[in-house]
């Protein structure tokens, strides 16, 4: 489909955006001021729709893995823990760092938007997110969106959205958290940190450091290590008024070999807001933030620097007109390198308006929004989406949407020296979607349909004059199904998922390359006393490393163990066992990821 509509089309965008525009709701303070006590199988989530709503009521396939679940599980990598969840696929060049990409319904890394406190992170040459180099022990929630976004966040959101949480110091008094651990390949884990709330004033501040000398990532080859030092600090104010300010700062940096080479990188997010409320019906909050991909590389061709830096201000605000809601904004960014390869444009500017409404006409609901992006490099796009609901009973909702989106080509894309095509046009998609979610008070399930059919998308071909470029040349639909389900009762928490994935390129028939088209994933953990218990199963069948679909990769199986025991107030033990059938495996052709693991550590005040 061709984005580009027609005058009126643009004016209406720019209309519907052009109501009183206030300040926005970041994503972390909506989460926070709307959630009291609530139920873990229907939680809260932002990210859907830019306002606070249940899982049941995001009319959106949405998962949430909360603060329980990344402590449970203690994960070595973001990356392990969202492996095999509803709609979610991750290949790697091995593990410990190595470089990865998160396909959300077989979109991957670049057309897909990674968000760390509403604040978005990415490559601005590669165009997607390094989510190998970002610690779990910083973030105690990720909300899993999938499912074109577009409309609410702009350029890359085809696949969908991940957010990770901060910590956000709500608890009354300094909460102190120490972790110490280690375990295979020589590898050292320690984090700290405190949090809390003093009257107004909330605020979180934590550091961790990760070293492992790593395993080989090709047969036969050599320990290839990692190591990874983040910091967090997090500063929040609410005043009498209701008004509110804060800051926000998140930076990892470290070292990561590889075959032929290694490199250091670094990355950041900051931010700074102030949030007023204009009436009891509106607030409104503006935000500006940065973030910033560095990498400098030292391998068999040389070396090389590659920096990005994303600067963005932020402005949405919210309305309530009863049960209704109005949401409203704009947004400017702009994006800059600096390397030592000479691009042709080193920076480009992008302006947005959107808006949305979420209509509660009960037991109907309607969410509607339209979003207008003009960027300087490849021109102006307008996405929008819309999205029905209907309570069945007070257990079962239908919901159908459908919504357009678009991936932006990349510095490298446009700009590479002697090989960039600046005369590319963004990937373009429209995404069809059915589904029906029961929630309950001690379980839920939710199974949804969809088709999404992409248009324009960017091969490297030969051009006339016998050249490779990359040029706007293929066509691929992508239809699939997902159920997922939880429950808790007694001591047990249970968590399924099941995809079915059939991604097609339109021009060949074959597959796309290094997505599955079946995938599993098991969580059982249980309370015992003072001890806990669990295990993870992911399951997934073989893939093609290559368009051709020439080169196979069989599918696998892995399981992981974990135990935790209270051993004294505030102090807790946890073993973990990674792949504990020592199973070998890879998602990229050659590149072989770990074996068996085990890791043992003690925490204190988590």
């Amino acid at each position: 489909m061709n984005h580009r509509f027609h005058t009126t089309a643009k004016r209406a965008a720019f209309c519907m955006a052009a109501l009183p525009l206030a300040i926005s709701f970041s994503a972390q303070a909506q989460y926070a001021k709307a959630t009291t006590e609530l139920a873990a199988l229907d939680p809260v989530v932002v990210t859907a729709a830019l306002a606070p709503r249940t899982a049941n009521e995001s009319l959106s396939s949405v998962s949430v893995l909360d603060e329980a679940t990344f402590r449970r599980q203690d994960p070595t990598s973001l990356t392990d823990l969202l492996r095999g969840q509803p709609g979610v696929d991750v290949t790697s060049n091995g593990s410990f760092g190595k470089s990865s990409s998160v396909y959300l319904r077989g979109a991957p890394s670049d057309a897909s938007v990674l968000m760390i406190d509403g604040i978005r992170l990415r490559s601005a040459t590669a165009g997607g997110a390094a989510f190998q180099y970002l610690d779990p022990r910083m973030f105690d929630r990720a909300e899993i969106v999938r499912g074109p976004r577009g409309s609410l966040y702009g350029a890359d959101a085809v696949g969908g959205v991940i957010q990770l949480f901060t910590p956000d110091g709500d608890e009354e008094g300094p909460q102190p958290r120490i972790s110490v651990g280690g375990g295979s390949f020589n590898t050292q884990r320690l984090s700290a940190g405190v949090s809390g709330r003093e009257g107004g004033t909330r605020y979180s501040f934590a550091g961790s450091h990760f070293n492992t000398d790593g395993q080989p990532i090709r047969r036969g080859g050599e320990d290839k290590g990692y190591d990874n030092t983040s910091a967090l600090a997090r500063v929040a104010h609410t005043f009498e008024s209701g008004a509110e300010v804060g800051v926000l700062a998140l930076r990892a940096r470290g070292n990561n070999e590889y075959d032929g080479g290694e490199n250091d990188f670094v990355q950041q997010v900051a931010g700074i807001y102030g949030e007023l409320p204009i009436t009891d019906t509106w607030q409104s909050r503006l935000t500006l933030s940065e973030a910033r991909d560095e990498l400098d590389t030292i391998d068999n061709f040389g070396s090389s620097v590659i920096d990005t830096r994303t600067q963005t201000a932020r402005w949405q605000n919210n309305f309530q007109f009863g049960a209704h809601e109005l949401i409203a904004g704009a947004e400017i960014s702009e994006d800059r390198v600096s390397s030592t390869n000479d691009f042709d444009v080193t920076r480009r500017d992008n302006t947005a308006v959107f808006t949305q409404g979420l209509l509660d006409f009960s037991p109907f609901a309607i969410q509607a929004s339209l979003r207008y992006d003009d960027n300087e490099a490849y021109g102006d796009e307008v996405t929008g989406s819309l999205a029905l609901g209907y309570d069945l009973d007070n257990y079962h909702t239908l919901r159908a949407s459908v919504g357009t989106a678009f991936k932006a080509p990349s510095f490298n894309d446009l700009y590479w020296p002697n090989s960039g095509n600046p005369d590319l046009n963004p990937e373009t998609s429209e995404t069809v979607e059915v589904g029906v979610r029961g929630q309950y008070s001690q379980w839920f399930w939710d199974l949804a349909a969809f088709q999404n059919d992409y248009d324009d998308l960017i091969a490297w071909a030969p051009t006339s004059s016998g050249l490779w470029a990359p040029q706007n040349v293929n066509h691929a639909r992508i239809r699939g199904a997902e159920l997922s389900s939880g429950v808790e009762v007694s001591d047990w928490t249970l968590q399924a998922a099941f995809t079915y994935l059939d991604p097609e390129d339109k021009d060949t028939g074959n597959r796309l390359a290094r997505r599955a088209t079946q995938s599993v994933r098991l969580d059982a953990d249980r309370e015992l006393g003072d001890w806990s218990l669990g295990g993870s199963l992911v399951a997934q069948n073989h893939r093609y490393d290559d368009a051709a679909n020439t080169q196979r990769l069989n599918g696998y199986g892995l399981i992981n163990l974990r135990a935790g025991w209270q051993f004294a107030p505030l102090w807790t033990a946890r073993v973990t066992v990674e792949n504990a059938f020592d199973k070998e495996y890879e998602t990229t052709s050659d590149y072989i990821n770990a074996g068996r693991a085990g890791f043992l550590s003690v925490h204190f005040g988590q």
